[in-house]
């Protein structure tokens, strides 16, 4: 099933983007051009979604740190 579900993608992203790029191609170039299309977003968006979950934990952390930071100076100068 995900052969033709990349199928069906890629047909649907090649045929927006001959359509937004203006560019005239058959169906199997459309369809072809969709798929590694697909192929090379997918792999991007996986980088960008794990550089920026890895961002976030280090972010997450910091904050958590300021927070215990800021708690243990308000019940600390009792």
């Amino acid at each position: 099933m995900p052969v033709v579900w990349l199928i069906i993608v890629g047909a649907a992203a090649g045929f927006l983007a001959t359509r937004v790029m203006r560019v005239n191609l058959g169906v199997v170039e459309t369809v072809g051009l969709g798929i590694a299309g697909a192929v090379i977003g997918g792999l991007v968006l996986r980088f960008l979604i794990a550089v920026t979950g890895a961002l976030a934990g280090l972010v997450g952390a910091v904050l958590g740190a300021i927070l215990l930071i800021w708690l243990w100076q308000i019940y600390m100068r009792r």
